[in-house]
């Protein structure tokens, strides 16, 4: 079953202080192009993840985005004792110098001493970055197999589209060579009065050679060929959507030809009602067409 290149898939996550978002989304493309967001110091992790796509998707512009956060957590005071000491050392000098002078200087007090810069410090729980990658990476494959899901719910409804579409088509080509069936007497009968005026009008032409140029005539007018090619694929892209490999160049090479042989057939056709319904097939085609540059 085919699979669409445009599709959809976003995770949060968390672990200790770390919290986290995957984005994962793709739009068509003419091969895999990878595009990561992920931060700095995290190759590894980076590595994996383009492995990981690689396997799972052969076509799309595909882009990953991946957004830390680090929330502050529970904080805990430690005592830096040899900045402690360096402040009792300044106070005591401090002290010392007002006393010889004979200024009077009020002791400080433990609470103010505490209060100072540098005598306590808060420490913060990190958080390990192998262990974090780990956890990210085991994150980012779920997000990875919801994003298949919808590439292929995308896919399945692609599926649907494209057999309607080609249904018409089938439809159209009947249609267009039962006006070919009907268009042949009335064109046989021209011909052999535009055979009968030019001999008559130029009696000297060789008649065999006159019939052998409303024959190529004739043959020129001809669309049995193209409608014969137009049902053959038909069936072709039929089976194209159900295969399990991926079928969009496929699909879009065919539908090259679906068009080529309906441009053909409208300018065979020397008939208005022929021409009317090679250009409804042209339509229908085109609409395909735009379908499938979403198959991978």
């Amino acid at each position: 079953m085919i699979r669409s290149m445009t599709a959809f898939a976003s995770r949060t996550g968390g672990s200790g202080l770390t919290r986290w978002q995957w984005d994962l989304r793709s739009v068509n493309g003419r091969g895999l192009d990878l595009r990561l967001r992920i931060p700095d110091g995290m190759a590894a992790l980076e590595s994996e993840i383009r492995r990981a796509l690689a396997a799972r998707i052969t076509r799309g512009s595909v882009t990953v985005s991946l957004r830390l956060t680090r929330d502050e957590g529970e904080r805990s005071l430690d005592l830096d004792a040899g900045q402690l000491e360096r402040v009792l050392s300044a106070l005591e000098l401090i002290t010392a110098r007002a006393q010889a002078r004979g200024i009077a200087v009020a002791a400080a007090s433990a609470a103010e001493v505490l209060a100072l810069r540098g005598v306590w410090v808060q420490s913060q729980t990190t958080d390990d970055q192998s262990e974090l990658q780990g956890l990210l990476l085991q994150d980012f494959m779920t997000l990875l197999e919801e994003f298949s899901q919808m590439r292929q719910a995308e896919g399945s409804a692609l599926f649907d589209i494209l057999s309607g579409q080609l249904a018409q088509i089938e439809v159209l080509v009947a249609q267009a060579a039962q006006v070919a069936q009907e268009r042949r007497a009335p064109m046989e009968t021209a011909l052999k009065e535009a055979l009968g005026r030019i001999v008559q009008e130029a009696g000297d032409l060789d008649p065999g050679r006159v019939a052998q140029e409303l024959a190529l005539i004739a043959l020129k007018t001809d669309v049995t060929e193209e409608l014969d090619r137009l049902r053959t694929h038909v069936p072709a892209a039929r089976t194209m959507l159900t295969d399990a490999a991926p079928a969009g160049r496929k699909l879009d090479f065919l539908a090259q030809e679906f068009n080529r042989e309906a441009n053909t057939l409208c300018s065979k056709s020397q008939n208005t009602a022929l021409t009317a319904v090679g250009l409804d097939l042209k339509a229908a085609i085109d609409q395909m067409r735009e379908q499938i540059q979403n198959v991978e």
